[in-house]
């Protein structure tokens, strides 16, 4: 019975000899470093855009190399840390808009996920003198445009360094932790805005608009920290759960020349909103910010004259389930707009004018703008990465502004990312695909054609070409009347007269992909282990994941874990039919979203898997952040049957098979908070099951022999109740009779 549609199929490790095959990979190897990938260093455009700069690191020292896009040849070393007496060495750094400074971060801690703290210093490239901006630790320091200030965030206020003078101006005063924070976001805008400075130069560097985020009512969570002292210590900081009360956040302009700041009040009523995105248009009096309401399903999009204080209302978007909100919105010179909505059905490119009056719209079909890179005013050109050649691809192209002329930029078949020139002439393209490591090129960007291969991963393919290794196969299952994209691996040796144990890995968030056509490095390189140990392994996006239009992602709407959960469920009782697979050893993991689904899969399924691992999973989504929460779920007063129907934790009496439960006691994203609670529910419902903690490990849960640990607990626990030990089912031996005879 062939219940499988192949569209494609992909060799993940492609040899001349299969008998060179032999060498088996081991879980040592995946993560000492032996598979690891040749990288491109980040790279910025110089202003020129014949040029781009690297970060590199030689002789324990770091330093800023100028290289030449056309030759790739190295023009000149602009800035050595040796050659600096102040600073041992530098980690990144930034340049003024006429490159004549670079800002140069040392000492650098993180704070959370995006947030740190630094030293910086500033190096002028005309005097060659380098400079401190502050003694203290601080944040996002940032360079007016003018190129003679630097604005930056310390003990949650704002401060503004004089470059000429070298005084420096304390901007705001009522900073304090855990209660008032200007121009730096608190946590969960961080996380799940994806943004930290929360403050802007305009383009005459005489204004700085920025949000101040009130967090004296939002919950405090705290997280003790272990660490190698004789009594552990607290982490407390502000944390709204789903449903709880969020910063207060206001706008405010503060005006350099008369030393005042004062507060955007717009005419619209706003009661318990975000501001997610600050933007000044081309015009230095012309501030845009987006305003959006709790339920993350109306964005307004307004212009804010920056001396009146007052607003005009450009743009309106609503939907029925919430709005993605991005870094798109590009200003034209005459200041029209450019901005990307799902408003038909699919991700595309729009252009309005000043006022907010559609121009017209760039791009349309069915396939999504993946990314946008920018737009050329000399060609009057955008460029964008979309899926229009397959859902798992991604693809390069360019468009006229009118929607005209669109090419490919791209010519390979797989997941092409671009990085541009400042001017457009050039980009360099990284490409990978389940069969090729990464390479990255020099390209025209007005052709697409080649102009210089930079690096590829050539040595590590032909390292791989001395392993066993299986197909990666690519195809599609249909699911409750979806199309779902899958990947199977299967052993080397694979017979089809056996049967095989099933092991599942999904991670279903919405919008999310996992069954995707690149490179997907460690996670790949144990599903080959595992294939090797005689598993079938299989990943399948259900719905509610990305890339195949708004409906398809936002059905899952108010009901997270109901839809996906069925899918998951559902495709493993239909793969279980294939005669190679053992219906009574089918096996579920993920991490994050995935390990609450695969908790959910193995208790509502519990006739259909037999064992589960839950990394770091949310057990109930009232433990979790507002923002994210919410944006799917509403909140927990108002749809409390959608969050507690759905949430494992309130389905542990069903547990029948084996679970392995996993986090990090230092998770400030998916607090350690989650696995108690859920530890304690199935101790309750007598329940009896594996789990591990990971002291002071974060989400990532890694560091030093951390990941290799982790992995070794989840395989051994795969091989204990999946492998080939284990006792097989008079089912299963019923089946493997009748497929031999």
């Amino acid at each position: 019975m062939n219940i499988l549609k192949s569209f494609t199929l992909l060799v993940f490790f492609v040899t001349t000899l299969a008998s060179a095959q032999n060498k088996q990979i081991t879980l040592e190897e995946i993560w000492d470093g032996s598979f690891r990938t040749e990288r491109m260093d980040a790279l910025h455009s110089m202003k020129n855009g014949q040029q781009y700069s690297v970060l590199n690191f030689e002789n324990k020292a770091s330093q800023i190399d100028i290289y030449d896009y056309k030759t790739l040849s190295k023009v000149k070393t602009l800035v050595n840390s040796a050659d600096i007496s102040e600073i041992n060495y530098f980690t990144n750094y930034t340049f003024s808009n006429d490159e004549t400074k670079v800002l140069l971060a040392t000492e650098v801690e993180a704070i959370f996920r995006r947030s740190s703290l630094g030293k910086f210093f500033i190096y002028d490239t005309k005097s060659n003198k380098t400079s401190l901006v502050s003694e203290e630790k601080i944040q996002e320091p940032t360079f007016s445009p003018d190129g003679t200030k630097i604005a930056y965030g310390l003990n949650n206020n704002l401060y503004v360094k004089n470059l000429n003078t070298g005084s420096t101006e304390q901007i705001t005063f009522d900073g304090e932790k855990n209660k008032i924070i200007n121009g730096i976001t608190d946590w969960v805008y961080e996380e799940e805005f994806s943004f930290v400075r929360a403050f802007e130069w305009n383009d005459d560097s005489n204004k700085i608009a920025f949000i101040r985020f009130d967090e004296a009512n939002v919950p405090e969570f705290s997280m003790d920290v272990y660490g190698q002292n004789l009594y552990q210590t607290q982490d407390v900081f502000k944390y709204p759960k789903a449903g709880e009360a969020n910063s207060l956040v206001s706008l405010h302009i503060y005006n350099l020349s008369s030393k005042k700041s004062g507060e955007v009040k717009l005419s619209k009523a706003y009661n318990d909103f975000y501001i997610p995105r600050v933007k000044w248009t081309n015009d230095a009096n012309v501030l845009s910010v987006q305003y959006m309401n709790r339920h993350q399903d109306e964005l307004d999009l307004w212009m804010i004259n920056a001396e009146s204080l007052k607003g005009d209302l450009v743009l309106a978007e609503t939907d029925k389930a919430y709005i993605d909100v991005t870094f798109n919105l590009t200003f034209l010179k005459d200041n029209s707009f450019i901005w990307t909505s799902e408003k038909d059905g699919f991700n595309h490119i729009y252009h309005y004018d000043k006022t907010g009056k559609l121009i017209n719209q760039v791009t349309l079909g069915d396939w999504e703008v993946t990314n946008y890179y920018g737009y050329n005013e000399k060609s009057k050109r955008i460029f964008y990465q979309s899926t229009e050649d397959g859902s798992i691809n991604r693809s390069v192209y360019s468009i006229g502004l009118n929607g005209k002329k669109k090419k490919r930029l791209t010519k390979s078949t797989g997941t092409n990312a671009a990085s541009f020139s400042a001017d457009f002439t050039y980009f360099i393209n990284s490409f990978s695909s389940a069969t090729n490591p990464p390479e990255f090129t020099l390209n025209n960007s007005k052709t697409g054609d080649l102009v210089k291969s930079i690096k590829d991963n050539d040595k590590l393919a032909q390292k791989l070409s001395n392993y066993k290794t299986s197909q990666k196969e690519f195809s599609t299952i249909n699911i409750n009347g979806n199309d779902l994209n899958m990947w199977m691996i299967k052993p080397a040796n694979f017979d089809e007269n056996k049967t095989y144990p099933l092991f599942m890995y999904q991670y279903s968030g919405p919008g999310s992909q996992q069954v995707a056509n690149r490179w997907n490095g460690a996670n790949d390189y144990w599903y080959q282990h595992l294939a090797q140990e005689g598993y079938i392994v299989v990943c399948i996006d259900g719905r509610g994941t990305g890339f195949k239009g708004a409906a398809f992602k936002k059905v899952t709407q108010n009901e997270l874990g109901k839809y996906e959960v069925e899918d998951q469920i559902a495709a493993a009782k239909k793969l279980a039919k294939l005669p190679y697979i053992d219906e009574n050893n089918i096996g579920i993991w993920g991490w994050s979203y995935g390990g609450f689904m695969s908790s959910n899969a193995l208790f509502k399924g519990n006739d259909t898997f037999s064992m589960a691992i839950a990394v770091a999973p949310v057990t109930s989504w009232r433990f979790y952040d507002s923002i994210y929460t919410e944006r799917y779920m509403t909140t927990p007063q108002e749809n409390p049957t959608g969050y507690d129907e759905n949430s494992p934790i309130n389905h542990v009496d069903k547990l029948k098979g084996d679970f392995l439960l996993i986090h990090g006691t230092g998770d400030d994203n998916v607090h350690v908070q989650n696995t108690m609670r859920m530890v304690e529910a199935l101790i309750q419902a007598d329940k009896q099951f594996e789990w591990m903690l990971y002291p002071d490990k974060n989400h990532g849960i890694y560091g030093g022999n951390t990941r290799l640990h982790l992995y070794k607990k989840m395989t051994n626990f795969i091989h204990d109740t999946l492998g080939e030990e284990r006792d097989m089912s008079e089912e299963a031996k019923e089946k493997q009779i009748k497929v031999k005879g």
